[in-house]
């Protein structure tokens, strides 16, 4: 597992980061995101959309818990932080294992449904805008993505 830190100053930075990463995933990758409410996990999300090449507006599904979005290869947005039951069959290693990225926010709320190499990245506040982002990986396949991603 490797982790690396760093800081972002506004919103447009965080997105920015977001997008960079989104243009070297593949299909099957997941990215899981932790954090500070009003870090900036919608935030990042959007980003990462926009460098997929989504076109619609990507805001938190809180109340449907999975939206998909089309891009350069399928966005499947999650909010599982409402999730009734951890056990509950949504299906999601469906997503996690089909034809786009999975980006879930709240991952531990289902930690024995997450698929064992994530890049998980978690947002802290620091101040009104900046932020610390913590990406740690969990396999190989996000030690990849975490290398070309540190050094694009």
């Amino acid at each position: 597992m490797e982790e690396w830190k760093l800081k972002t100053e506004s919103p447009e930075e965080t997105m920015q980061l977001a997008e960079k990463l989104a243009e070297i995933v593949q299909p099957g990758d997941v990215i899981t995101l932790e954090g500070d409410l009003g870090a900036g996990k919608t935030s990042f999300t959007k980003g990462f959309a926009k460098g997929l090449g989504v076109k619609r507006v990507v805001n938190s599904p809180t109340f449907t818990i999975i939206k998909e979005y089309k891009g350069r290869i399928p966005l499947y947005h999650m909010d599982v932080y409402r999730m009734e039951d951890e056990m509950e069959d949504l299906g999601l290693e469906e997503y996690f294992y089909g034809e786009g990225v999975s980006v879930i926010e709240w991952p531990s709320m289902i930690p024995n449904q997450l698929p064992e190499d994530r890049l998980a990245i978690s947002l802290f506040h620091l101040g009104e805008t900046s932020r610390e982002i913590t990406v740690q990986t969990t396999g190989v396949r996000s030690l990849e993505l975490l290398k070309e991603l540190r050094y694009e």
